[in-house]
C-alpha cells in the first residue's frame, strides 16, 4: 500500500481531498493554531483521509534557528528545542498533542535540524524524550545530521520509531511502515522526472509507503505519481 500527498495543502481543501489520501501538516511545525481549527480541520476531511503532522519546532528545534523568524516567534529561553529534558519542552509537547489528538493524526514527523548530530547529549536527549511521551500516536523521526547507521536502528528500535528519510538520500533503516518526505533532488525548487519517479516506485516495493512531496511542484509531482501507481 502507498499512499501519496503532499507536505501542506498546495491547492484548494476541496480539490486536495479529491486527489489525495493524506496530508501532512506543517503548519504545526511552526505555531500552533487553535483547539477549534483542528477540530474544523477534522470535520471538513473524508472519512477515509488522513492527517499526518510535522511536530512544532520549540520541540526539535534551538531558539536560534531561522525557522523561529519565519513563524515570528519570540523564544528567550535556552531550554527549547533538540528534545531536551525541560519543562519548556515537555509543555510544548503536551500542547502540541492536544492539538494532534483533536485532529485525529495518525503519524507524527520529528524532522530535527542538520545541525542535530549525533552525541551522547543528543542521544541523551531523545531517549529521555520518547521515554517520557505516551504512545498516543505513531511516531517518524528525520535526523538529517550526522548519524552513524547502528545509532539510528537502536535509537529506532528502542522507542520503535519510523526512520523517515528523502528515499534518494538514505534509506529508511527502521520501521514497518516506511516515511518518505521527497524535498528535491538538488533542492526545494525541484520538479522530479518520469525516471526519478519511476527509482521511486522502485524504493516502494512490497511495504506500507507514505510518500509525501515536499517541493515547489508537490502537486504535480504527486499526481504524477498516484497515476504510476494504479
Amino acid at each position: 500500500m502507498i499512499k501519496v500527498g503532499c507536505c501542506g495543502f498546495c491547492c484548494k481543501k476541496d480539490e486536495y481531498f479529491k486527489k489525495f489520501e493524506v496530508v501532512e501538516i506543517q503548519k504545526t511545525f511552526y505555531s500552533l493554531p487553535s483547539i477549534e481549527t483542528a477540530r474544523k480541520w477534522r470535520k471538513e476531511k473524508p472519512e477515509n483521509f488522513e492527517y499526518t503532522m510535522k511536530a512544532w519546532q520549540p520541540i526539535t528545534h534551538l531558539p536560534n534557528s531561522p525557522t523561529y523568524r519565519k513563524a515570528k516567534l519570540k523564544i528567550e529561553s535556552n531550554n527549547y528545542g533538540f528534545f531536551k529534558p525541560s519543562n519548556e519542552v515537555f509543555d510544548a509537547w503536551e500542547k502540541f498533542s492536544e492539538f494532534a489528538k483533536e485532529l485525529d493524526a495518525k503519524i507524527i514527523v520529528f524532522q530535527c535540524p542538520p545541525n542535530f548530530h549525533e552525541s551522547a547529549e543528543n542521544i541523551r536527549n531523545i531517549e529521555q524524550f520518547f521515554s517520557s511521551i505516551e504512545r498516543k500516536f505513531l511516531y517518524a523521526i528525520e535526523l538529517r545530521g550526522n548519524w552513524r547507521r547502528e545509532k539510528i536502528i537502536e535509537i529506532c528500535k528502542n522507542f520503535d520509531l519510523i526512520h523517515c528519510v528523502d528515499p534518494f538520500k538514505s534509506p529508511s533503516y527502521y520501521g514497518k511502515i516506511k516515511y518518505y518526505r521527497l524535498h528535491g533532488i538538488t533542492g526545494y525548487n525541484y520538479d522530479y522526472s518520469k525516471e526519478e519517479l519511476k527509482k521511486l516506485l522502485e524504493f516502494c516495493r512490497n511495504k506500507e509507503i507514505y510518500c509525501l512531496f515536499n517541493n515547489t511542484k508537490m502537486l504535480k509531482n504527486a499526481i504524477e505519481f498516484k497515476e504510476m501507481i494504479k
